[in-house]
């Protein structure tokens, strides 16, 4: 199976899986999805999801955040470990997105890289997420996920981003990362991976080796 074939059946796989990709981390607005990715670096979605109700109650957009004072949202955001360059990333951003590009957050990856604390990662996540365009949000999960399958053979996550951007249908990349995330919490884990029960086993390199 070349690796085209091989994407496009995993891409069906997980959609037949997990129809409903959404993202899992809570949000309102395009600014509070920025804010919400940042804080989840290092720290798990369902945690960042207990933090940001109130961060978002006293900071709702990019306006008010950018008048926060940074020691405040320190002790908001404290649970989420690294709170200290999270808060002074948030405000920078938030400040930024209001004195560069008028209140609005950016559209496009290398925009969205000129902020605070904001990678590729992110980026694509905003670009694909909020504004419908094609993205691959090379996180852990789609990392191992990609390894595992053969579809490409690094873990840096420039490379699988540009390698995955190549084979997945544009219009199913944001989607199918999502989808791998639900995968490799729920399947795929990092350590034990429940190879018997995994929908992708019959195209998974790392299974065949398993086997044999």
């Amino acid at each position: 199976m070349d690796l085209r074939t091989k994407a496009a059946a995993a891409v069906a796989a997980l959609r037949e899986l997990y129809p409903d990709a959404l993202c899992s981390l809570d949000f309102e607005s395009p600014f509070q999805l920025l804010a919400a990715t940042r804080l989840s670096a290092q720290c798990t979605d369902a945690r960042v999801n207990l933090v940001t109700p109130a961060l978002f109650a006293k900071y709702p957009d990019a306006s008010s955040m950018a008048q926060a004072d940074v020691s405040d949202v320190e002790q908001i955001i404290r649970s989420c470990g690294f709170y200290r360059q999270k808060a002074k990333d948030l405000v920078g951003t938030a400040a930024k997105i209001m004195s560069d590009f008028g209140g609005e957050v950016p559209d496009t990856i290398e925009l969205l890289t000129t902020l605070p604390g904001v990678g590729r990662k992110t980026a694509n996540l905003i670009v694909g997420d909020v504004y419908g365009k094609p993205a691959v949000v090379a996180d852990t999960h789609l990392i191992r996920i990609s390894n595992r399958l053969g579809l490409v053979n690094t873990k840096d996550p420039y490379k699988v981003e540009l390698a995955l951007k190549d084979l997945l249908p544009p219009e199913e990349s944001n989607n199918y990362c999502h989808r791998n995330v639900l995968h490799g919490r729920a399947v795929c884990d990092a350590r034990k991976p429940r190879c018997e029960e995994c929908t992708l086993r019959a195209f998974c390199t790392y299974y065949e080796q398993l086997k044999g």
